[in-house]
């Protein structure tokens, strides 16, 4: 696959609207989907397949619980109307041309509208250039590991009986999320004091006299190509191992978003995990797990003694997008490469995201990953190929992929747009019509998503800009006025 050419000074020409020379995804949006745009869906229900991936009990409830049920949350998004009327292209081109050359932007400011339903463009400039993408590469690491491992995947914590009589072996799997006990930070996350129980009673009367930590499962470096210098010891990112508790955080009470890491997840969490079968924590060392034995002891070496999973990956992906949450970004990434007998390291994920977004059918040379958390300046995504990403997962031919919505932040809601589309100029139209994904980096901004017009029709957009003068007070409301011009459109 070619590599996409780097930001260039200016941008181009804008483009006409239509044709445009990709060619168009048959999409028709699921009732599935439709459901979880307006703010219900997975979060209320869980008909069919999704219950059962997000491992809800099926049976019946009790009577007592059944006589009061919870009453439905009020609609944030309004359900989309397949009947309404579609902007036209030179209705759409009028609202956003005075607004996507603004000086606040720079001077390469990409971007791509295209109607959910048929799939007609309707905006594009630079929509096919590779542009910094910024956190909104999640978006594609969201639809590639849903793809790649299917919503119900859990990623397993193992522990094993080590070479030695009392040597237990913890190998990690790649669950960003596993906790210590209950005051973890991820809710619902497999725990490690679970894990010390099972072991415990596998051992039986065996006491376990030292813990090995095998993280062999992920190779090569633990930061990302690209990553600015602060990155690693930001709050923003840390060292990518494959067993750590709480996203690597030293507190897991910590606030989400910058948090202080670790810089040895592994052995951090290895220390706490003697800690729970009372072992010393200077016995704790990294190692690999001996392959099963027939004899040698009581377990034998290699004999499972207990195993964790961690939530679905419907809600490691929903954690990961409206969190923006980095580790989990780059451990989903490396579950892609692991599906696909790839590597587990930056390289290997990125190659694996690439050559899944190809088997998805969508055109891969307009993506060049060096990460899957957004951090690296490497990364290129195309406008373009991010909307389609979008309408893909909103295709009933893919079931799978509409867990992307779930964890969206809402304009003025939740997430990264909580506290935007509320009081800057000419943004107010997009508050609860605009549902996105968000990336910065200093002189990057970006966001992709999903936007209801005024006459009720669903559009998606993405707009990136990577070579921004000023900071976020201007570049972000900016944006937010492209998509709030979307949401009040009538363009006709």
């Amino acid at each position: 696959m070619s590599a996409l050419p780097a930001p260039a000074g200016a941008a181009p020409a804008p483009e006409p609207a239509a044709p445009h020379r990709r060619r168009r995804l048959p999409v028709v949006l699921a009732v599935v989907v439709l459901l979880v745009l307006a703010g219900v869906g997975i979060v209320v229900t869980r008909p069919g397949p999704v219950a059962g991936w997000l491992g809800d009990d099926t049976g019946s409830a009790p009577a007592a619980a059944a006589a009061t049920p919870e009453p439905d949350p009020s609609d944030v998004l309004a359900d989309p109307d397949p009947n309404a009327p579609m902007p036209s292209p030179d209705g759409v081109r009028a609202a956003l041309d005075p607004l996507v050359g603004v000086a606040a932007l720079g001077d390469r400011v990409n971007v791509s509208v295209a109607d959910v339903t048929s799939g007609q463009t309707l905006f594009a400039k630079g929509a096919d250039d590779g542009t910094v993408p910024a956190s909104v590469t999640k978006l594609a690491t969201a639809v590639t590991v849903l793809a790649a491992r299917g919503p119900g995947y859990r990623i397993p914590t193992r522990a094993v009986a080590g070479a030695k009589p009392g040597e237990v072996v913890i190998v990690g799997g790649g669950d960003p999320t596993l906790a210590v006990d209950k005051k973890g930070f991820y809710p619902g996350a497999a725990r490690l004091d679970d894990l010390a129980a099972q072991v415990r009673t596998a051992l039986g009367g065996t006491a376990p006299t030292s813990v090995t930590v095998d993280g062999s499962v992920y190779s090569g470096p633990v930061y990302g190509p690209g990553w600015d210098d602060d990155i690693p010891t930001g709050g923003y990112g840390g060292a990518m191992t494959a067993l750590m508790t709480d996203g690597a955080r030293k507190d897991p009470g910590a606030a989400s978003g910058g948090a202080e890491r670790v810089a040895e997840p592994d052995l951090a969490a290895g220390r706490s995990f003697a800690k729970l079968l009372g072992v010393p924590a200077g016995t704790v060392k990294r190692g690999t797990a001996p392959a099963p034995a027939a004899a040698g002891g009581t377990p034998a070496p290699g004999t499972e003694l207990g195993v964790a999973q961690s939530p679905p990956m419907i809600r490691l992906v929903d954690i990961m997008i409206s969190q923006s949450d980095n580790l989990v970004a780059e451990a989903l990434a490396r579950q892609v490469a692991l599906a696909r007998n790839q590597p587990a390291s930056f390289d290997g994920a990125a190659a694996a995201m690439d050559a899944e977004v190809a088997e998805l059918g969508l055109p891969a040379e307009e993506i060049t990953l060096s990460d899957g958390s957004g951090l690296s300046r490497n990364n290129r995504i195309s406008p373009s190929l991010l909307t389609d990403l979008i309408r893909l997962a909103a295709s009933p031919d893919h079931p799978e992929l509409a867990g992307v919505f779930g964890g969206l932040p809402v304009a003025g809601w939740s997430g990264t747009l909580d506290d935007r589309y509320r009081g800057a100029p000419g943004t107010a139209a997009g508050a609860g019509a605009v549902r996105a994904k968000t990336g910065t980096l200093t002189g990057v901004h970006a966001i992709a998503g999903l936007v209801t017009t005024a006459d009720g029709r669903l559009l998606t957009f993405a707009v990136l800009t990577d070579k921004v003068p000023g900071g976020t007070d201007t570049a972000q409301p900016a944006l937010d006025r492209i998509a709030a011009a979307l949401a009040a459109c009538g363009c006709g």
